[in-house]
């Protein structure tokens, strides 16, 4: 659920490499560029239509659920919690009556609490920071505590993935990707500095997932990342992989959290979203290193170096630039 997304078209990808028998559900709306090039069956519908859903979950033995509406800049969060939250809850009734094996959920790094000590993170963590988060890290922790709670109190075999920002190709359009576009092409004047985030390469992240149907126990979440990185490192590294001078210029972390105050007020006088609030600029810089360490040990995962994924993405940019070039 959820293949025509980033990470979700990547999962499908290795379930179809590995020779599974693949359904994919998607609005019809959707675009199809990831994955039209797979042999897959295809069922359409939106997360209300049950029926429909209780079709394509007929006979499924794993269900991986990639649905998530990620515009954390949005000033009504109505449709932040209908996608995340509401609309997760079709798929898990769904899930219950079809039996289905493993429920494999994407969540976020986002729902990670900070570290009592300000050290490294890890699963064991509460959440503590949702005041701070804005309505998406809401939604996403109100639809964890959804998906654990049908898990202890109707049995729901799910295993869910705190997954962190993703790169790598092929990528048609994810909004973290443009980044890495504009510094591979040399478009991207600025950057955000020396604020740090964590990283995973889109095929390790999907890999994860594989594993987790198989190996995952029932109940657990799982970080999904590999390290942290800072904006800088990024861009510098796609901006080599692309051939190019890498910005510049990085926005200093006092100028983000004024600009971002500044788009606070904007919002509100012209009533319209804005890309960088106080919130977005908080979500670049506000999360913690994370332990990787129990997705090591119980689902053998081993991630690759996430800089070895920037570069591909880099690459991949270029290449689609210069097959749109006339």
């Amino acid at each position: 659920m959820g293949a025509s997304g980033f990470l979700g078209s990547h999962v499908t990808r290795q379930l179809v490499e590995r020779g599974d028998d693949v359904r994919v559900w998607i609005r019809r709306t959707s675009s199809t560029r990831a994955f039209d090039d797979l042999s897959v069956e295809r069922h359409h519908g939106d997360l209300t239509d049950d029926d429909a859903m209780r079709e394509a979950m007929n006979g499924v033995d794993t269900v991986y659920y990639c649905v998530v509406d990620t515009r954390a800049w949005l000033r009504d969060p109505a449709p932040l919690f209908a996608t995340n939250v509401d609309g997760l809850r079709h798929a898990l009734d769904a899930a219950l009556e079809a039996k289905v094996r493993r429920f494999v959920f994407c969540s976020t790094v986002g729902t990670i609490g900070l570290s009592p000590d300000g050290g490294t993170a890890n699963e064991d963590h509460p959440h503590t920071w949702q005041h701070l988060g804005g309505p998406y890290i809401q939604a996403r922790v109100a639809a964890e505590e959804l998906v654990l709670s049908y898990q202890r109190e109707r049995g729901l075999p799910a295993v869910i993935m705190c997954v962190s920002t993703t790169y790598g190709a092929p990528d048609f359009g994810s909004p973290h990707g443009q980044m890495v576009a504009g510094a591979a092409l040399g478009t991207l004047p600025i950057h955000f500095g020396d604020t740090s985030m964590e990283v995973v390469g889109i095929k390790d992240a999907a890999r994860a997932f594989l594993l987790a149907a198989e190996k995952g126990r029932v109940g657990e979440r799982y970080i999904i990342s590999e390290r942290y990185m800072t904006w800088r490192e990024l861009v510098t590294t796609a901006a080599e992989a692309g051939g190019v001078k890498p910005p510049r210029f990085g926005i200093p972390l006092p100028m983000m959290k004024a600009m971002g105050r500044v788009g606070d007020v904007a919002g509100r006088v012209l009533r319209r979203d804005m890309p960088m609030t106080s919130v977005s600029v908080r979500l670049t810089h506000f999360m913690p290193p994370l332990d990787h360490g129990k997705a090591t040990r119980e689902l053998d995962w081993h991630p690759s170096p996430t800089p070895d994924a920037v570069r591909e993405a880099a690459r991949f940019y270029v290449e689609q630039k210069r097959k749109s070039a006339p």
